[in-house]
């Protein structure tokens, strides 16, 4: 059988420093690839040397062959021409993928129109039923800045596919997904080797990998540690590290100890919120006490985000009131960002980010550098622009930035959603040392309801 994506000896470099491979595989037709592997391995740097959109300040060797074409003889343009009718690429970050200035039925309905050359009739058909499959219906005429991080998710699925490529290049396609939005997307997922495409999937999710079958390539520290048959991979592992992943799925993990929480530091009360003049939240009550955890969990778009922002005074209440302790300043209460990349100055190296941070707030460095160092970022990362590193890295750097500021109230929207299950563990573990230390209470916006039960004092759940 012909292979529609064949990559021999692979590797990526910034200077003369190998941030990747070298790494060797291929992908026929009606195929599937999983790629796997701790945070800021090198699994993005994959898809964007295959499509040639890595960072100017990155490079590649190796041979990358689609569909027959030796890409090394292609110019950009011959290269860019591919995309959307050759190969597609859902990326990590959806918001990165989509206009923000242009609504979401639009956007869809001309990648139909213009990709797969339909009418526009045809196209305005094809878009109305994606957004009917995708349970989109109501978000047709938003901004993206005015969709959830899942609903937009499922914007960029939907104008990824719209050119119906043969080739599908997908990264973390189901973070911030409810757990009947992510099936839906991984049995959509699915139907592209089942109907004769290729598809290459990165994740941190083993469920994933194991729905999805076919090969799996697992990496470590930007190294292959092991390559072969899903089933084979995922059940007996040859290498300590993948079974170091599979067994830190969050249904593994132990639940939290209970412990005595503080004075009360926040109350809501009655609140009812709205978006964009959509209602999502009605009737909403909360006690948050000192050093408490608290998971909030619902489907995607049911007004969780919003929710944080009102509690962070970002949004005014319909109806309702949020009240502070008196003790705590307007800075005390932090915001995670449900994308990251979206919260950092773009063209700012993230040292100086962190350094001005810790300036303003009075913070020593040498604070800051324990964060980062419990949280597993290498110092030479802060070096790097936020485009720069991937969207695990930047998760736990946007986690050590809000540490700096000194908050009593942490709200995390998703906070580890880009990590893989080992990082995602032991970044939710010291998360909750720091808490209980400094008697931080953290407010946890989270799809999974392993880590509710097991990490959170308490749940709550909109609906």
């Amino acid at each position: 059988m012909s292979q529609s994506i064949k990559v021999e000896d692979l590797s990526v470099f910034a200077g003369n420093t190998r941030l990747l491979g070298p790494v060797s595989f291929a992908v026929s037709p009606e195929a599937s690839l999983v790629i796997m592997g701790e945070t800021g391995a090198g699994k993005s740097l994959i898809a964007q040397a295959i499509l040639g959109t890595l960072p100017a300040s990155l490079r590649a060797d190796g041979q990358i062959v689609v569909n027959g074409r030796d890409l090394n003889t292609l110019t950009p343009v011959e290269r860019a021409a591919m995309w959307g009718h050759e190969l597609a690429t859902l990326p990590q970050e959806p918001w990165r993928a989509l206009d923000p200035l242009m609504r979401a039925f639009p956007q869809v309905s001309e990648t139909f129109r213009h990709v797969a050359n339909m009418s526009a009739a045809q196209a305005r058909r094809a878009t109305e039923y994606a957004f009917e499959t995708l349970d989109l219906t109501g978000a047709e005429w938003r901004l993206p800045g005015a969709l959830s991080g899942g609903m937009a998710q499922r914007v960029a699925f939907a104008a990824t596919t719209a050119g119906n490529a043969p080739i599908l290049l997908a990264d973390e396609p189901t973070k911030g997904l409810d757990a009947e939005r992510h099936d839906k997307v991984v049995s959509l997922l699915a139907e592209v080797p089942a109907s004769g495409g290729t598809l290459l999937t990165i994740t941190h999710e083993v469920s994933v990998a194991r729905r999805l079958g076919g090969q799996v390539i697992v990496l470590r520290n930007g190294q292959l540690v092991e390559q072969g048959d899903a089933e084979t991979v995922l059940t007996t592992p040859a290498s300590p590290y993948t079974q170091d992943l599979l067994n830190a799925a969050p249904q593994n993990w132990p639940r939290s100890k209970p412990h005595t929480a503080g004075e009360v530091v926040l109350t809501a009360r009655d609140l009812t919120l709205a978006r964009n003049g959509s209602p999502l939240v009605s009737g909403f009550d909360l006690t948050l006490r000192a050093g408490e955890r608290v998971a909030l969990t619902g489907p995607s778009g049911v007004g969780k985000t919003t929710l944080l922002d009102a509690l962070a005074g970002l949004l005014s209440p319909v109806r309702g009131t949020v009240k502070r302790a008196p003790s705590l300043s307007r800075t005390t209460v932090q915001k995670l960002y449900q994308d990251p990349p979206a919260a950092f100055p773009p063209r700012v190296p993230l040292r100086l980010t962190l350094q001005d941070v810790a300036r303003l707030h009075g913070t020593d460095w040498d604070r800051v550098e324990l964060y980062l160092e419990d949280l597993g970022v290498h110092p030479s990362l802060l070096e790097r622009r936020p485009d720069a590193v991937s969207g695990g890295e930047l998760q736990r750097i946007s986690i050590a930035r809000a540490m700096t500021v000194g908050p009593r109230i942490l709200l995390a929207d998703e906070p580890t959603s880009r990590l893989d299950p080992i990082t995602q563990r032991d970044t939710l573990a010291m998360l909750a040392r720091v808490a209980a230390k400094e008697d931080i209470a953290v407010v946890l916006v989270t799809h999974d309801p392993c880590i509710a039960s097991n990490w959170a004092d308490r749940l709550i759940e909109l609906a």
